[in-house]
């Protein structure tokens, strides 16, 4: 499903590729383990703490991955096959403040960025959802996150039943984040920060507690980091840079022979629910996003220290920026070149997979998530891929 729908990304349609988002409570007031299989893994992770590391004589390495806090696959059929569920029990919904949660403002249909509404109307959000719906999705995605942070906990105190914590250092991360309806989105595949932008916690010996840092890091930045905790020289040509200095407060560049970070963080996406390659560059109060080759589609700049929800789009006000930032971004990756490429591939990707199939590619289609829409006008949409092609 989701290679199709990326490689025919750039046909002239609107399919959607996701069911409805939805909540579903399940289990009583004590039912603690919801996501078993994270449970379990958790529980492994514990016991060989306990019974492994507890022995070694030289430094370990774990690592755990974690499925929660993400959405669940519907098991339902009809229209809301496929779409994804935000689904806990009452133990952890009793958690999360109602009160407390906003509810994210939306810009009309007619008013949205072209890209955001493909990517709205891909995921199956460009309806009329009530406060109660969005307020509870959101909700529903804070108990999944508190399910988490127990799972966490466990192996924080793990490592302190053991004598281990004083002498571990703890990096906690995530790939991606949660839209949970701003921007009238759920799920990723978005440069707005309720997905790009993602936890980062460490916590060990030489750290000082409850200290936050403000420069913008990337995840290519954990790799050189991990290599510098284990006294592993780091390769001169890695992308990221080692955090140590920033967590320890030592001058950067006197701490690395490479000199000091950048100050930017580059994102870059290429797949499904958007029709366009994005580009993403943020750099202190700027966040900037452009698509393809930078003027087919309108870029998008916004200043998050005026405007954190990002509902303010700044990139004709400001046009000395925008080209400032244009200009740093193609120093950095050549992305209209990057963008055809990605067209090309994409295009003869699909082709390998139609011949595969012969005849039968449209049916194989009709059967995937997108199967609803496609159905409604099967020619039509066999036309426009051919015209694409």
């Amino acid at each position: 499903s989701n290679r199709v729908e990326a490689w025919t990304r750039d046909v002239n349609f609107l399919l959607r590729q996701e069911g409805r988002p939805m909540v579903k409570l399940i289990g009583h007031r004590k039912q603690f383990r919801v996501m078993e299989t994270d449970w379990r893994n958790t529980d492994k992770t514990v016991n060989w703490i306990k019974e492994e590391a507890v022995n070694f004589t030289q430094p370990f390495i774990l690592y755990l991955g974690l499925n929660l806090p993400h959405p669940y696959p519907s098991p339902y059929a009809g229209e809301n096959f496929g779409s994804s569920t935000f689904l806990t029990s009452p133990y952890w919904l009793e958690k999360v403040n109602y009160e407390a949660i906003k509810i994210p403002k939306w810009s009309s249909v007619s008013e949205m960025h072209p890209v955001d509404y493909y990517s709205s109307y891909t995921k199956n959000c460009t309806g009329e959802f009530t406060k109660e719906e969005v307020r509870n999705i959101r909700a529903f995605y804070y108990a999944m996150c508190a399910e988490t942070d127990a799972m966490l906990g466990e192996i924080i105190s793990a490592l302190r039943d053991t004598g281990l914590l004083g002498k571990t250092i703890i990096i906690f991360t995530a790939d991606h984040g949660e839209l949970a309806m701003e921007h009238r989105q759920f799920y990723k595949m978005s440069m707005y920060e309720g997905s790009s932008h993602v936890p980062l916690l460490v916590m060990g010996p030489g750290l000082r507690e409850q200290h936050q840092i403000s420069n913008v890091v990337s995840l290519v930045d954990i790799y050189p980091t991990m290599l510098d905790i284990a006294r592993i020289p780091v390769p001169q040509n890695l992308s990221g840079y080692s955090l140590i200095p920033l967590l320890r407060e030592k001058a950067e560049s006197k701490a690395s022979p490479r000199g000091s970070r950048p100050s930017w963080v580059l994102s870059e996406f290429h797949g499904c629910n958007v029709n366009s390659s994005v580009y993403m560059l943020r750099t202190g109060k700027w966040k900037y996003i452009t698509y393809s080759d930078g003027s087919s589609v309108l870029p998008q700049l916004f200043d998050l220290t005026a405007d954190p929800d990002e509902l303010t789009n700044l990139a004709i006000k400001f046009p000395v920026t925008v080209h400032s930032l244009d200009k740093i971004l193609r120093s950095i990756v050549n992305y209209p070149k990057v963008s055809s490429s990605v067209q090309e591939y994409n295009k003869q990707h699909f082709i390998s997979w139609k011949q595969s199939l012969g005849h039968n590619y449209s049916s194989v289609i009709a059967n995937l998530r997108w199967h609803q829409d496609w159905l409604k006008d099967q020619k039509k949409y066999e036309n426009a891929i051919e015209k694409w092609l």
